[in-house]
């Protein structure tokens, strides 16, 4: 791999990484599925300018709308809003590592809904990062759990939304480029986090102008879901899909970084092993198991022997 690839990779990190800090700041003055409808507003304006700008197809003719309109729910609006309600009651450290398990999602759903085949070390995978949940949970006599219970499960059900949204992206949009689907996913967000925006929430516009909130805004939309996307299938195209998911493993120390050094979250010694858990279960549920069966070598006499008898000769 290039040394510009890492470098892109560790621009990826931080970006993903800072989406948690900037979810932080706009909770202040917006509701949750208001910052989703800026965030894909943003997002939406960026893919818009890049693909006008390099002449990518927009194809809106030939995009199947219902399935994306259902991925762009399940794997875009509905689980950022959910992270923003999470973030109302957990640090953003804790949400970065507890996002940090879709990938261990992805398989349990692949397992039980998809009947996708899995090995010995993904079982594995899953009990390490299982065990690193309980370690984040902070299960104790006296309190039972150090963490808010509702934000805790909130963050869980976030990544099952991105567990089932990357199961059905692979079945309901074959076809299209990345471009194309980020600009229908981002669009089915818009419209559909706006429609629970404007009836679930009050929006003041006049928080926008703030330098901070705009600031945040961009970042998060700009960055976080436009710039971003490019870079992670740039990853992909330039190097492999591999190495592109490396940025699962670099994205929550990212985060904490951000939220120690501009938000004066507290990293705990339970933060850094329930992530260790989780990363370890991870990367063992995303190796294949190398593990084959020995076939027993058979002489030809033996195979001549095996061979079934044409019925003309028996």
């Amino acid at each position: 791999m290039s040394r510009s690839l890492f470098l892109v990779l560790f621009l990826l990190s931080l970006i993903w990484g800072s989406s948690f800090y900037f979810i932080k700041i706009l909770l202040q003055d917006f509701g949750p599925w208001t910052i989703a409808f800026l965030r894909s507003s943003f997002g939406l304006a960026t893919i818009v300018a890049i693909m006008l700008l390099f002449r990518k197809p927009f194809a809106i003719r030939t995009i199947p709308w219902l399935p994306m309109t259902v991925m762009a729910l399940v794997n875009t609006a509905i689980p950022w809003a959910i992270i923003g309600f999470s973030e109302t009651r957990l640090t953003s450290g804790m949400a970065s590592v507890l996002n940090a398990t879709t990938p261990l999602w992805t398989v349990v759903v692949g397992m039980f809904f998809f009947q996708a085949i899995t090995n010995r070390l993904q079982w594995l995978g899953l009990g390490i990062g299982i065990t690193g949940l309980i370690i984040l949970l902070g299960v104790n006599s006296s309190t039972i759990i150090n963490v808010d219970l509702l934000g805790f499960i909130c963050m869980i059900a976030a990544s099952l939304c991105y567990a089932i949204g990357s199961q059905l992206s692979k079945r309901l949009l074959k076809g299209l480029t990345m471009y194309q689907i980020t600009f229908g996913t981002l669009l089915c967000a818009m419209l559909g986090s706006g429609m629970a925006a404007f009836s679930l929430e009050p929006i003041s516009l006049p928080h926008l102008s703030s330098p901070s909130n705009l600031a945040a805004v961009t970042g998060l939309g700009v960055f976080g879901s436009g710039i971003a996307y490019i870079l992670f299938y740039y990853i992909v195209q330039k190097g492999s899909p591999e190495f592109a998911t490396m940025v699962t493993y670099l994205l929550p120390a990212s985060a904490m970084i951000w939220g120690y050094t501009l938000l004066n979250e507290d990293i705990h010694w339970r933060l850094l092993l329930g992530l260790a858990f989780i990363l370890s279960g991870v990367f063992l549920a995303g190796r294949k198991d190398s593990g084959k069966r020995l076939r027993p070598i058979r002489s030809r006499e033996t195979i001549s022997r095996a061979q079934p008898i044409p019925e003309e000769r028996r």
